[in-house]
């Protein structure tokens, strides 16, 4: 397998102790900090904790919803509103699937 391929996988894989500080979740989301800033406030991404001196700490979560955010805004020019309730009914679609494949 080519180097870069594997730095992909690795990139992929995420565990939710990780933790990301707002400028590592803007490199890795490919997001600017004025975009995270926005999608925080209209509720598409939670900050997992917050810090008075280093501010917002994010998750595994978060970054997976940040990039599907950054691809929602790119891609499709989706604004901060628009992008929160695309992920919210995601996250209702993922969880209405699981429950009917437990049936």
């Amino acid at each position: 397998m080519n180097e870069s391929r594997t730095a992909w996988i690795e990139c992929l894989i995420v565990e939710e102790q990780v933790e990301f500080t707002l400028l590592e979740l803007c490199r890795v989301s490919g997001a600017s900090e004025n975009q995270i800033l926005e999608w925080i406030e209209q509720g598409a991404i939670e900050p997992k904790r917050a810090d008075k001196v280093d501010g917002p700490y994010f998750d595994g979560t978060s970054l997976r919803r940040a990039r599907k955010a950054q691809h929602l805004a790119q891609d499709l020019e989706i604004n901060a509103a628009g992008i929160a309730l695309v992920l919210d009914l995601l996250d209702e679609i993922g969880l209405l699937r699981a429950q009917y494949l437990r049936r």
